[in-house]
């Protein structure tokens, strides 16, 4: 079943290729959504896809990229947009 996660992360997560990794990690778990940094400093992140993709991605996020320092992981189940792709949003 295709499952919406709205994800929030929080750390030093801006300015660290996050976003870029963040999307390759989706698209290579079969995800699709957007993910773009906020004004607090944070990343938000829609996916879409399997519950089990999901769930293996918002695992990978906790780590992300290699000069982040990700301190929380928030996520709920959100209404689902039918995303096309995964786009990095400015």
């Amino acid at each position: 079943m295709v499952k919406n996660y709205h994800i929030q992360v929080t750390g030093k997560v801006q300015g660290v290729w996050f976003r870029k990794y963040t999307m390759e990690a989706a698209v290579a778990k079969g995800l699709v959504g957007i993910v773009k940094n906020e004004l607090d400093g944070s990343v938000y992140i829609e996916a879409e896809g399997k519950e089990e993709d999901l769930q293996s991605f918002v695992q990978w996020l906790y780590k992300g990229s290699p000069l982040s320092n990700v301190r929380e992981v928030r996520w709920e189940e959100g209404s689902l947009r039918h995303y096309a792709r995964f786009d990095i949003s400015r």
